[in-house]
């Protein structure tokens, strides 16, 4: 689900008016699926109008394959053989819902319509089967996403939000660009604390992450001071609920501004309700969760160079993909020591071999798997050789004899110059103009 780009700072938390919207009014998103609802006007017999609710990306059949594909799917989760309940979705009284939803122990009201059973429809019908990967999943996050969202004083079911955000896939990306399990758009991500760049994602890590979008939840409640609201505009941001309020004349009861809100976020209030339904009356709907294996418990390591997921993989024997699984905010499996001192999850069995052999880890492969180069020498061109002709080596040599002169020394006599200038007595007598052998000291003689 997508996010406000732009979150909120202190200033603004007094006039949210002035935030900006992630999505416009009425936005269609052309990767949710969209099911249509009609609702009877039980007052008259007259058949109400058809309204078309947009889902969200989460609960599109093609999401089952996305968590199929996780590690921990893979690894910890199993089919439960010994549930034999039929694969058969039982139908009830719509006051039997009502009665359901009303025993929930939540602060946020979950108050039954139409719309809500659209959504319990879908999650107890077409989608039992990620229901049951999602419930086994609910093993490793739920513990996470309780203790941020305590840390912050916030009402426990929002542990519920990423069921519709992301169906508990921390790899989760939305067409618009949202990531990890609670669907941080990259602006909001970073406003909260949650660093982006070509190598870490933190909108990935669920720790982070939770926390992050805990601390989002309480802002935004500082806003709008009611529950159901705050989930919309962490749907479609604050400017948004704020027109539909001035749109429903002031009303501030999200099912009396509901038809003045974009289309997804007519859907996200009525998804988390039935959120909250079907992860807690899933057997009522013959729906079996997956059989959990906790993996072993886990810990960190702090590097303070860079190191590949390869290096660890190969020198510890530990399976990359589990790496990658404990690791999901680091998008090329490299963690940046180089940057800043960064963490890396293990299984604690592998974290007294990570100490004793980092010497050994951080060699592996050094220069095939981290080829970024800390210096290069230039590719300098060779010097060129210019060629002269030999007319002008002739005249170059001609011109430097021309110029060539002496200075005649006390006691000197022309053949001594002629000697020590390898020419003869004759040349020195034409070139000079010297008629016999008289000379003087100090005179400048040219000698070629």
């Amino acid at each position: 689900m997508k996010k406000l780009a732009y979150i909120l700072s202190t200033a603004l938390l007094c006039c949210p008016c002035a935030l900006h919207a992630q999505i416009e009014e009425e936005e269609y998103d052309d990767d949710s699926v969209v099911e249509t609802t009609v609702s009877d006007d039980e007052n008259d017999g007259n058949e109400g109008n058809e309204e078309e609710i947009t889902m969200p990306e989460s609960m599109s059949d093609a999401d089952l394959d996305s968590l199929l594909m996780l590690y921990s799917t893979n690894t910890y989760l199993q089919v439960d053989n010994n549930c034999d309940l039929p694969n058969i979705n039982p139908v009830y009284e719509k006051q039997e819902y009502i009665d359901r939803l009303r025993r929930l122990p939540t602060i946020m009201e979950m108050p039954y319509n139409d719309v809500v059973q659209t959504f319990i429809d879908r999650y107890s019908g077409r989608l039992r089967r990620t229901v049951s990967i999602m419930l086994g999943a609910q093993n490793f996050y739920m513990p996470i996403f309780e203790q941020a969202l305590e840390s912050y004083g916030i009402p426990l079911e929002l542990k519920y939000l990423p069921i519709i955000e992301s169906a508990l896939n921390p790899n989760a990306v939305s067409h618009a660009g949202a990531a990890g399990l609670w669907q941080f758009m990259l602006g909001t991500g970073r406003q909260y604390g949650l660093e982006v760049n070509s190598l870490v994602d933190e909108r990935r890590d669920p720790i982070l992450s939770s926390y992050a979008a805990a601390h989002y939840l309480k802002d935004l409640y500082r806003i709008f001071g009611d529950w159901s609201l705050v989930i919309a505009a962490y749907n479609c941001g604050p400017e948004n609920i704020n027109k539909a309020i001035r749109r429903a004349g002031g009303e501030r009861d999200y099912w009396q501004i509901y038809p003045y809100l974009p289309r997804e976020t007519r859907g996200y209030v009525p998804g988390f309700i039935a959120a909250n339904y079907i992860m807690n009356y899933y057997c009522e709907h013959n729906i079996c969760p997956m059989l959990t294996n906790l993996p072993v418990k886990t810990d960190t390591i702090i590097v303070n160079r860079d190191v590949h997921f390869e290096q660890v993989a190969q020198v510890l024997g530990i399976s990359i993909s589990q790496i990658k699984e404990l690791n999901p905010q680091y998008r090329k499996q490299i963690v940046n020591g180089n940057n800043k001192p960064s963490a890396i999850r293990l299984p604690m069995e592998y974290i007294n071999a990570f100490i004793d052999n980092q010497d050994s880890i951080f060699a592996y492969r050094t220069n095939e798997l981290l080829t970024k180069r800390s210096e290069v020498e230039v590719n300098e061109p060779a010097p060129v050789v210019r060629k002269t002709s030999y007319r002008s080596r002739r005249g170059k040599s001609r011109s430097s004899s021309r110029g060539r002169n002496v200075t005649v020394r006390k006691g000197d006599t022309l053949s001594q110059i002629a000697a020590r200038n390898h020419t003869t007595v004759a040349k020195l007598r034409r070139l000079n103009g010297i008629k016999g052998n008289n000379i003087r000291s100090g005179k400048k003689l040219r000698v070629r």
